[in-house]
């Protein structure tokens, strides 16, 4: 089962007088239970690509395919709904809400889902628990280090058991060692729950957890190298 198939895609942006090819007819297929890293020096195409998958950027031409439905013919809500419920998006900024408490951050997905009350609590403790993050779920984010930030984000994108994560450059903000327990975080629910991860990144230490390896340039796909598998 492909997971996700981009066809053909073709995106461009004007700067000024220049125009930017930020996708330059590129295809992909990415298998289920998939963990591709897309790399590329900054204006790639690696963000631009990323977004196109998750339907947050509509390519000018071409077709991005999500677990065998065509996306990028959708209309905005038809586009909210899939984002909701099929596909978990962490980001480079953890975009918490400020106010609330870790577990109240990872409810609040749920809550847009319209999970029931009880059940949004028990999923999203066991979650906060998966991430390693057990007995901080009162914490509001200015209480936490920005790895366990970045982990209440995870928790989030997670909670609802989406089929495809897409991560954009999610260890920019961490040290090393906050880098390196995410990948492994990545790496686990990879391996028991079949969750197919996309990330974008252009940090070397990210790259060598990918099982393959998108190399971007200019919009356009160099290189596609099959690394280990975990």
């Amino acid at each position: 089962m492909t997971a996700v198939k981009c066809i053909d895609l073709c995106k461009t942006y004007r700067q000024g007088e220049q125009e930017i090819k930020a996708l330059d007819h590129v295809d992909l297929d990415v298998e289920r239970g998939g963990f591709v890293c897309l790399s590329a020096p900054s204006g790639g195409g690696k963000t631009t690509l990323l977004n196109a998958i998750g339907g947050l950027d509509i390519p000018d031409s071409g077709q991005v395919w999500i677990a065998g439905t065509r996306i990028d013919n959708m209309s905005k809500s038809e586009l909210a709904r899939l984002r909701l419920t099929q596909i978990g998006f962490v980001f480079q900024a953890y975009n918490l809400i400020p106010v609330l408490t870790a577990k109240e951050n990872v409810e609040f997905v749920m809550q847009v889902q319209g999970v029931p009350a009880r059940d949004r609590a028990k999923l999203a403790l066991e979650i906060l628990d998966e991430v390693g993050l057990a007995g901080l779920d009162g914490r509001r984010p200015a209480e936490m280090s920005g790895g366990q930030q970045q982990r209440v984000a995870v928790a989030r994108a997670l909670v609802s058991r989406p089929a495809l994560v897409l991560a954009d450059e999610p260890t920019a903000n961490l040290d090393s060692h906050s880098a390196d327990g995410l990948m492994e975080l990545f790496v686990e629910l990879n391996r028991n729950h079949q969750t197919t991860f996309v990330i974008a990144t252009h940090d070397q230490r990210v790259m060598a957890y990918a099982k393959r390896l998108i190399k971007m340039l200019d919009g356009r796909i160099v290189g596609d190298i099959r690394q280990h598998e975990h």
